[in-house]
């Protein structure tokens, strides 16, 4: 069965050695000394390596059953559930009004990679929960967030997102969902959701779906699309449950992964629902959850490789196959182990380096959130809503891709369920399919993105890679060819990426929707090349000072340059995919596909 041992020493590096955290101005930093977040970090890394891992095997081998409307969720799930809530974990960086512990949203991001990469499917559960109390604290009345609040952040009750429907993904303005208006200020809401992850389960004494609908007589198309909270059990004004809502489960829907998940269609039969936020803007209020969970979901995909990747390395050491081309490497065994040969290496150095990078523009990432919210820095909000399509679709679709490569490393015992690597695979690859699917990321990455605000946001994050390169020059010979000077020629076709566009989407938009995938890569490449060039920065400094883990940080600059010298580069393929036009794609007649 396969393990996971939490990467605590590399979240106290990029934490500590790079983000310096403790030393940023962004309220409630200063209280994240060392020796703090590694508590937090290690006593996080205790309960999924001990509870939630040995969970994930019996999540999906079970799944979850729906019984005379209830469903069950696998076994030894409710158990770990209890552990979780009885740890606080599911508040950590929730407002202490509500019973949260206010802690910045860097460290919660830490603790979520830990639970999300021991079992994706289990950690959904407080995971949708968080996103739909955040919209709540955000768009809800004092009313709604007293009523509400303190029971989703503890979880005794969950949440859920409700937008999709038989007949409508990402167009949300084609719903049928309808909020009829009812004297007493509530709505009747009556339709029906499908792919709603923990719809049902017996986790929780209550769950509060937010519901997208729209009100009767509203405007058309999504301008008419408002935001509801719909209780499972309706809540009495002294906070305790009262009826049975009309909010029932259709069916669990039959998944390629994350069994442990319950997948629900959900029927509202004239549901008791209470309008949150504005009314016909209910996509503004959504948002806040779902920008929040696009994030989550490219962690996802950073947490699916990294515990792939870490049973492909314990493989490739233990299978014997074969010998070294270069001369034997283990003559006192029948054979070498796989891990002296090349093409292991090379998949293994792709996953290494990827993985590490990617927790670190996770990380960093997540201070740019802690810096808007709690210190209302406005560049730094635009700056990750820019790179939130990013976030979600490069790790996604690269984080699916490393799973693959770690599964190849068992060669036929990696399509065999007994060693349990294909679930990686499984689960991973929901993650490039929901809150909104990468293809959409990467047109509102340059439909909209790139444009916002007159393009101050994209062009803060070219100044902030030069002024990296710039501050960073000189200092060490090996440190400017081997990372900086890479990282210009990246960043150099990202712009020139850019500036096609700019000469050519305006007279044919299609000529930049077409690259829009290879730009989102692109962007990815330079994101991650950027940390590389910061992880590589603080490593060259730790061994300069003497630092007293040498093997680390000598480690650390190994894999980065792997990166730069082999991965990096992928930008200026996809410059000239970029380069070539809509032609190429929209030519061909539809009749003849």
């Amino acid at each position: 069965m396969p393990t996971y041992t939490a990467p605590t020493k590399d979240m106290q590096f990029v934490l500590h050695d790079v983000l310096k955290v403790s030393q940023s101005e962004i309220p409630g930093y200063a209280d994240l000394e060392p020796d703090f977040t590694n508590a937090i970090i290690e006593e996080a890394s205790k309960l999924t390596s001990e509870v939630l891992a040995p969970l994930n095997v019996v999540g999906d081998q079970e799944g979850c059953r729906l019984e005379n409307g209830v469903v069950y969720t696998p076994t030894g799930f409710k158990e770990a559930f209890e552990k979780v809530k009885e740890g606080g974990w599911t508040g950590l960086d929730m407002p202490e009004q509500y019973g949260g512990q206010n802690m910045p949203y860097v460290l919660g991001t830490a603790v979520g990679e830990m639970f999300s990469a021991s079992n994706q499917a289990f950690t959904m559960y407080q995971g949708l929960t968080h996103g739909a109390a955040s919209a709540i604290l955000a768009h809800g009345t004092d009313e709604q967030k007293d009523k509400y609040l303190p029971n989703m952040v503890s979880c005794e009750w969950t949440g859920t997102m409700n937008l999709t429907e038989p007949h409508c993904g990402t167009d949300l303005g084609l719903m049928r969902t309808k909020a009829a208006p009812q004297a007493d200020g509530s709505y009747k809401i009556s339709g029906q959701k499908i792919f709603i992850s923990a719809g049902e389960h017996d986790l929780a004494e209550n769950i509060i779906h937010l519901v997208l609908a729209k009100i009767e007589g509203g405007p058309e198309g999504i301008k008419g699309v408002s935001l509801f909270i719909v209780p499972k059990f309706n809540v009495n004004d002294d906070g305790t449950l009262g009826a049975r809502n009309g909010a029932t489960v259709g069916s669990i829907e039959e998944k390629m992964g994350i069994h442990g998940n319950s997948t629900c269609v959900m029927n509202y039969d004239e549901a008791t629902g209470y309008l949150l936020g504005d009314e016909h803007k209910g996509m503004r209020a959504m948002f806040t959850m779902m920008n929040e969970a696009r994030i989550g979901v490219g962690m996802q995909g950073l947490s699916a490789a990294d515990a792939a990747y870490q049973n492909a390395v314990i493989y490739a050491k233990d299978r014997l196959q074969g010998r070294a081309v270069t001369g034997v490497e283990a003559p006192d065994k029948p054979a070498d182990p796989l891990i002296v040969h090349p093409d292991i290496r090379r998949s293994l150095m792709e996953q290494k380096s990827f993985i590490e990078a990617a927790r670190a523009f996770i990380l960093w990432g997540s201070t740019k959130i802690d810096a808007a919210h709690r210190a209302n820095d406005k560049d730094a909000d635009g700056l990750i809503s820019l790179l939130t399509p990013v976030i979600k679709g490069f790790l996604t679709d690269v984080g699916y891709d490393m799973t693959v490569k770690a599964q190849q490393v068992y060669g036929g015992h990696g399509y065999i369920e007994e060693w349990g690597m294909s679930q990686f695979t499984r689960d991973a690859r929901i993650a490039m399919i929901y809150e909104g699917a990468n293809g959409v990321q990467a047109l509102d990455l340059v439909g909209r993105k790139l444009a916002q605000d007159g393009g101050k946001h994209v062009m803060a994050f070219f100044d902030l890679v030069k002024s990296f390169c710039k501050d960073n020059a000189g200092q060490d010979e090996a440190f400017d060819k081997d990372f900086l000077d890479p990282l210009k020629a990246a960043s150099k076709d990202l712009q020139a990426a850019g500036m096609y566009f700019m000469q050519n989407g305006m007279k044919n938009p299609n000529h930049a929707l077409a690259g829009s995938n290879d730009f989102m890569h692109m962007f990815g490449h330079v994101c991650l090349g950027l940390m590389w060039a910061m992880m590589g920065k603080a490593s060259v400094d730790a061994l300069a000072n003497g630092t007293s883990d040498a093997t680390f940080h000598e480690t650390k600059l190994t894999t980065g340059r792997y990166y730069m010298a082999r991965q990096l580069p992928a930008t200026a393929f996809h410059l000239t995919r970029i380069q070539t036009g809509a032609d190429p794609v929209m030519t061909l007649d539809a009749a003849n596909f």
